[in-house]
């Protein structure tokens, strides 16, 4: 058989031993053109692949702006909730209950004790302290209806003390009772009549001449005042002075009973604690 001239064993036959060197040279063209399209599809393909997983790497990153994600911090029943002792605290006792009930109100009854102050101080007024004295006999430091209206309620004691300043002066009494309700009935009464207490440079004053008075009642204490002028004239709306220690006389009475409760009721809480 025959293959005729240029057959795929060249031109001398299958007995040739003189390759066809340009039929071997086109195979060998045409197998690197399709190595170099395998090579150019791969490559295609290997570069779409890494594009696409650029791309997700991107847009994965960019999920949250470029911004770090926030912190996901513990809710507040998460966190401790301090414990508190359910021992209750007793309140404080009341000053109140210490001047009105004798068996609470067990503080020493002296004018050292009632009347501590060398100067009597109102605000901006300040008196020197000039006399004090205390009896059991409640009718000896009083006169008129005052001395039998303490004696009906029970009057124990009456403690009195004397300021003067300017020309005026004062003498504040305080008369102690068993009850508050005895206090008050003496105060309701009306009938002012506590005796001046003269001594330390002070004289007799509001000796049958017109002086101001006071009355009042706090816990089982009633107190007074009398106040006039030292020269012995009367005491009339024009005497700014002697109403003004009058007044200011008044307020200091109170405000030492009431101390006398706060200082026993604060005794009272240290104790409790």
């Amino acid at each position: 058989m025959s293959f005729g001239n240029g057959g795929p064993f060249g031109p001398g036959g299958p007995d040739s031993s003189t390759p066809d060197w340009d039929a071997l040279a086109d195979e060998s063209e045409a197998r690197g053109r399709r190595r170099r399209w395998l090579l150019i599809g791969g490559g295609a393909l290997a570069t779409a692949a890494v594009a696409g997983i650029v791309a997700t790497a991107v847009i994965t990153s960019n999920k949250g702006g470029d911004l770090p994600r926030p912190v996901t911090l513990p809710t507040e029943s998460a966190a401790p909730k301090p414990s508190f002792s359910e021992v209750s605290v007793p309140p404080p006792p009341n000053p109140r209950d210490y001047i009105t009930d004798p068996k609470k109100d067990t503080a020493a009854l002296t004018p050292a004790g009632l009347f501590p102050d060398q100067n009597m101080v109102l605000g901006k007024n300040s008196y020197p302290r000039r006399s004090t004295a205390v009896t059991d006999d409640c009718t000896a430091g009083t006169y008129g209806a005052l001395g039998s209206v303490l004696k009906h309620n029970g009057c124990k004691k009456l403690l009195r003390a004397t300021y003067a300043k300017d020309g005026v002066a004062v003498t504040v009494g305080v008369a102690v009772f068993d009850s508050k309700a005895a206090a008050f009935k003496v105060k309701a009464a009306g009938k002012p009549g506590l005796a001046p207490l003269p001594g330390d440079g002070v004289g007799s004053f509001c000796q049958g001449s017109p002086c101001t008075t006071y009355a009042n009642a706090t816990g089982r204490y009633a107190y007074f005042t009398i106040a006039g002028n030292l020269d012995g004239s009367a005491v009339t709306n024009a005497s700014t002075k002697a109403l003004q220690i009058g007044r200011d006389g008044g307020q200091y009475a109170f405000h030492r009973i009431w101390q006398r409760g706060t200082d026993q009721a604060a005794k009272a809480a240290r104790a409790q604690s």
